[in-house]
Protein backbone atom coordinates (compact mmCIF):
# COMPACT_ATOMS: atom_id res chain seq x y z
CA UNK A 1 0.00 0.00 0.00
CA UNK A 2 0.69 3.60 -0.36
CA UNK A 3 0.10 6.65 1.82
CA UNK A 4 -0.12 9.95 -0.26
CA UNK A 5 -0.23 13.36 2.12
CA UNK A 6 -0.24 16.59 -0.10
CA UNK A 7 1.37 19.03 1.04
CA UNK A 8 1.24 18.05 4.70
CA UNK A 9 1.64 21.07 7.07
CA UNK A 10 2.17 19.45 10.51
CA UNK A 11 5.34 17.94 11.95
CA UNK A 12 3.46 15.56 14.75
CA UNK A 13 0.82 14.22 12.33
CA UNK A 14 3.23 13.46 9.41
CA UNK A 15 5.47 11.84 11.73
CA UNK A 16 2.50 9.31 13.22
CA UNK A 17 1.93 8.53 9.95
CA UNK A 18 5.15 7.64 9.05
CA UNK A 19 5.41 5.46 11.86
CA UNK A 20 2.11 3.89 11.20
CA UNK A 21 3.31 3.20 7.25
CA UNK A 22 6.48 1.60 9.03
CA UNK A 23 4.49 -0.59 11.22
CA UNK A 24 2.30 -1.59 8.22
CA UNK A 25 4.79 -2.11 5.57
CA UNK A 26 3.63 0.51 4.17
CA UNK A 27 5.47 3.48 1.52
CA UNK A 28 4.76 6.85 2.41
CA UNK A 29 4.47 9.67 -0.50
CA UNK A 30 4.72 13.37 0.61
CA UNK A 31 4.00 16.05 -2.00
CA UNK A 32 5.66 19.27 -1.62
CA UNK A 33 5.78 22.17 -0.21
CA UNK A 34 5.57 20.90 3.12
CA UNK A 35 4.83 22.88 6.23
CA UNK A 36 8.08 22.03 7.86
CA UNK A 37 11.61 20.34 7.13
CA UNK A 38 12.08 16.78 7.18
CA UNK A 39 14.60 17.10 10.26
CA UNK A 40 12.35 18.63 12.57
CA UNK A 41 12.69 17.28 16.02
CA UNK A 42 8.57 17.09 16.51
CA UNK A 43 8.48 14.58 12.74
CA UNK A 44 11.31 12.10 14.58
CA UNK A 45 9.42 12.82 17.91
CA UNK A 46 5.83 11.42 16.89
CA UNK A 47 7.89 8.85 14.27
CA UNK A 48 10.13 7.96 17.29
CA UNK A 49 12.74 5.83 16.26
CA UNK A 50 10.85 4.06 13.25
CA UNK A 51 11.83 7.49 10.74
CA UNK A 52 14.93 5.92 9.72
CA UNK A 53 13.07 2.69 8.41
CA UNK A 54 10.20 4.70 6.41
CA UNK A 55 10.14 4.17 2.87
CA UNK A 56 9.63 7.62 2.01
CA UNK A 57 9.57 9.22 -1.23
CA UNK A 58 9.39 13.16 -1.50
CA UNK A 59 7.97 15.14 -4.77
CA UNK A 60 8.11 18.58 -5.62
CA UNK A 61 4.45 18.87 -6.86
CA UNK A 62 1.21 16.65 -7.91
CA UNK A 63 2.66 16.75 -11.45
CA UNK A 64 5.62 15.32 -10.15
CA UNK A 65 3.86 12.69 -8.48
CA UNK A 66 1.48 11.68 -11.22
CA UNK A 67 4.20 11.22 -13.80
CA UNK A 68 6.54 9.17 -11.54
CA UNK A 69 3.32 6.79 -10.26
CA UNK A 70 2.25 6.44 -13.90
CA UNK A 71 -1.33 4.40 -14.09
CA UNK A 72 -1.61 3.76 -10.74
CA UNK A 73 -4.88 3.97 -8.79
CA UNK A 74 -5.01 6.75 -6.16
CA UNK A 75 -7.87 6.96 -3.80
CA UNK A 76 -8.28 10.82 -2.77
CA UNK A 77 -9.82 10.94 0.79
CA UNK A 78 -11.86 14.22 1.45
CA UNK A 79 -15.21 14.81 3.54
CA UNK A 80 -16.18 16.69 -0.01
CA UNK A 81 -16.69 12.66 -1.28
CA UNK A 82 -20.13 10.48 -2.02
CA UNK A 83 -18.46 7.12 -1.43
CA UNK A 84 -17.39 5.94 1.92
CA UNK A 85 -14.21 4.95 2.43
CA UNK A 86 -15.86 1.54 3.10
CA UNK A 87 -17.48 1.48 -0.02
CA UNK A 88 -14.58 0.75 -2.40
CA UNK A 89 -12.34 -2.49 -2.82
CA UNK A 90 -8.63 -1.78 -2.26
CA UNK A 91 -5.74 -3.60 -3.87
CA UNK A 92 -2.22 -3.94 -2.47
CA UNK A 93 -0.66 -1.40 -5.00
CA UNK A 94 -3.31 1.78 -4.38
CA UNK A 95 -2.09 4.81 -3.34
CA UNK A 96 -4.18 6.49 -0.89
CA UNK A 97 -4.39 10.47 -1.10
CA UNK A 98 -4.74 12.81 2.10
CA UNK A 99 -4.45 16.73 1.40
CA UNK A 100 -3.11 19.37 3.56
CA UNK A 101 -4.56 20.53 7.59
CA UNK A 102 -6.12 23.25 6.52
CA UNK A 103 -7.52 22.80 3.53
CA UNK A 104 -7.53 19.20 2.31
CA UNK A 105 -6.57 17.71 -1.29
CA UNK A 106 -7.07 20.70 -4.03
CA UNK A 107 -10.98 21.04 -5.16
CA UNK A 108 -9.23 21.15 -8.66
CA UNK A 109 -7.97 17.22 -8.20
CA UNK A 110 -10.98 16.54 -6.88
CA UNK A 111 -13.29 17.04 -9.82
CA UNK A 112 -10.94 15.01 -12.08
CA UNK A 113 -10.53 11.88 -9.68
CA UNK A 114 -14.72 12.42 -8.78
CA UNK A 115 -15.18 8.48 -8.81
CA UNK A 116 -12.20 7.73 -6.58
CA UNK A 117 -12.63 10.32 -3.85
CA UNK A 118 -14.22 8.55 -0.49
CA UNK A 119 -14.72 9.82 2.62
CA UNK A 120 -15.00 9.12 6.33
CA UNK A 121 -18.73 9.43 7.88
CA UNK A 122 -19.18 12.06 10.77
CA UNK A 123 -21.47 13.61 12.52
CA UNK A 124 -23.38 17.08 11.95
CA UNK A 125 -21.03 19.59 10.93
CA UNK A 126 -17.23 18.68 11.89
CA UNK A 127 -15.06 19.93 9.57
CA UNK A 128 -12.25 16.93 9.50
CA UNK A 129 -10.60 14.82 11.36
CA UNK A 130 -7.21 14.84 12.38
CA UNK A 131 -4.74 13.64 9.53
CA UNK A 132 -2.98 11.08 11.34
CA UNK A 133 -6.09 9.13 12.52
CA UNK A 134 -8.16 9.97 8.63
CA UNK A 135 -5.04 7.89 7.48
CA UNK A 136 -4.87 4.99 10.02
CA UNK A 137 -8.76 4.71 9.79
CA UNK A 138 -8.59 4.00 5.69
CA UNK A 139 -5.42 2.25 5.70
CA UNK A 140 -6.25 -0.20 8.19
CA UNK A 141 -9.95 -0.87 5.82
CA UNK A 142 -7.57 -1.10 2.81
CA UNK A 143 -5.15 -3.54 4.59
CA UNK A 144 -8.34 -5.87 6.36
CA UNK A 145 -9.50 -6.16 3.13
CA UNK A 146 -6.37 -7.82 2.05
CA UNK A 147 -6.59 -10.12 5.05
CA UNK A 148 -3.73 -7.97 6.60
CA UNK A 149 -1.12 -9.78 4.21
CA UNK A 150 2.48 -9.69 5.46
CA UNK A 151 1.84 -8.35 9.11
CA UNK A 152 1.61 -10.36 12.56
CA UNK A 153 -1.74 -11.18 13.65
CA UNK A 154 -1.70 -12.55 16.67
CA UNK A 155 -0.09 -11.17 20.25
CA UNK A 156 2.41 -12.64 22.53
CA UNK A 157 2.20 -11.14 26.18
CA UNK A 158 6.04 -9.82 26.54
CA UNK A 159 6.35 -11.23 30.19
CA UNK A 160 3.09 -14.38 30.43
CA UNK A 161 1.46 -16.49 28.56
CA UNK A 162 -2.34 -16.11 27.39
CA UNK A 163 -4.50 -18.78 29.36
CA UNK A 164 -6.04 -20.10 26.23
Amino acid sequence: MHIVLHQPEIPSNTGNIGRTCVATYTSLHLIEPLGFQINEKQLKRAGMDYWERLDVTRYINYDDFMQKVGAARIWYATTKAHKRYTDVQYSPDDYIMFGKESGGIPEEILVDNEEYCIRIPMYGDIRSLNLANSVAIVLYEALRQQDFTGLTTDGSLHRLEWNS
